[in-house]
């Protein structure tokens, strides 16, 4: 009986200190946390809470750089007017020859400083209407994404390091990304795919017995995703895109197909990004950005469920064939011990000792 007592007392001890005790609690937390962080809508919801955050740092930190590119073109443009006006006094307007030659001149070196400038990531905006918020989620895309655009870059030592930082922990996650919605996106595709194949074989078999019997036999069959299903998938998505673009942008359709594709391969050139053109509503542009944005994520992911069903048709290919090369193998086997008697020696072995 004490004994009895006792461990009834210990065990509600031991309940109330795990129901009291605040680090039991955290933990535990912790756990439900971890689990659903591994599961596939967590790691969806990881890289879009990463996406946001490195948007708002990089805003941050860039929106806070002088720039002191505005006023060396400054300089350069007041210095060329007055070498200009040097000029047109020496040389005076009659002498239109000797003017032309020393004007050109001065162009030419005005010229080559400018392109310098622009090479070195000149652009006509200042920092904080470049580094919006849509536009700093654009270039945490193309970052941990590995498109790599280019049109924004960081200017700053600090936004170049966070840069580093940022891919290092960003490239992982997004490769995590990667296979889970593509593991998604494959199961729900193909459960679509099977449940229209079922559903064209019950129109097809008629209700007697040999159509149940056949039914139950292709229901026991594997169904297969065929790679031209994924590609006619793949196909429509470039196309709305060509065509969402070519009506935002202005752009032809060989443009629009060209940023598409380039983007969705992770190539990125950077010659065609969305939100660009400087006719169109600033608010416009970047709600363009963050459609763009959800584009290509969600882009990524159908590349990931091609690239997972096509491989899973190339296996059940590769081992069919596997199959047939063996029982054709047996075949020659066998026709080749009916030519050389093998299997009447052995047939007048087994009559003689058995």
């Amino acid at each position: 009986m004490n004994r009895n007592r006792s461990s009834v007392r210990s065990s509600r001890g031991s309940n109330s200190t795990n129901g009291s005790d605040p680090r039991e609690k955290l933990k535990d937390c912790c756990r439900k946390f971890a689990a659903f962080m591994c599961t596939q809508v967590g790691v969806g919801a990881l890289i879009v809470a990463y996406a946001l955050l490195g948007a708002g740092m990089f805003m941050s930190i860039e929106q806070k750089r002088n720039d002191t590119d505005k006023l060396t073109i400054i300089q350069n443009r007041e210095a060329f007017a007055n070498e200009l006006w040097s000029v047109i006094e020496v040389h005076n307007l009659l002498n239109n020859t000797v003017f032309v030659s020393a004007a050109s001149e001065l162009l030419v070196e005005y010229q080559n400083n400018f392109t310098e400038l622009v090479r070195a990531g000149y652009q006509i905006s200042d920092s904080k209407s470049l580094w919006t918020f849509p536009a700093s989620l654009m270039f945490c895309l193309s970052v941990f994404s590995m498109i790599g655009y280019g049109n924004l870059v960081p200017k700053t030592t600090g936004g170049k390091i966070m840069t580093m930082v940022y891919a290092t922990f960003g490239i992982p996650l997004y490769v995590l990304y990667f296979v889970c919605m593509g593991k998604v996106l494959a199961s729900t595709f193909k459960w679509l795919y099977t449940w229209l194949h079922d559903c064209s074989d019950k129109d097809n078999v008629n209700g007697s017995e040999e159509g149940s019997s056949f039914q139950l036999s292709k229901a026991k069959k594997k169904i297969i995703v065929p790679s031209t299903a994924c590609l006619w998938v793949i196909t429509f998505y470039i196309a709305t895109g060509t065509i969402t673009f070519c009506a935002w942008e202005k752009w032809s359709y060989y443009d629009a197909a060209y940023f598409v594709v380039i983007s969705l391969c992770k190539i990125g050139f950077g010659d065609f990004v969305p939100g660009s053109s400087t006719t169109d509503v600033r608010l416009t542009n970047q709600g363009k950005l963050v459609i763009n944005f959800i584009f290509i994520l969600f882009g990524m992911g159908l590349v990931a469920m091609c690239y997972i069903l096509m491989r899973e048709e190339v296996r059940e290919k590769f081992r069919e064939m596997k199959e047939d090369a063996k029982l054709c193998m047996n075949d020659i086997s066998q026709k080749f011990a009916k030519c050389f008697g093998t299997s009447n020696r052995d047939d007048e072995f087994e009559d003689r000792y058995y």
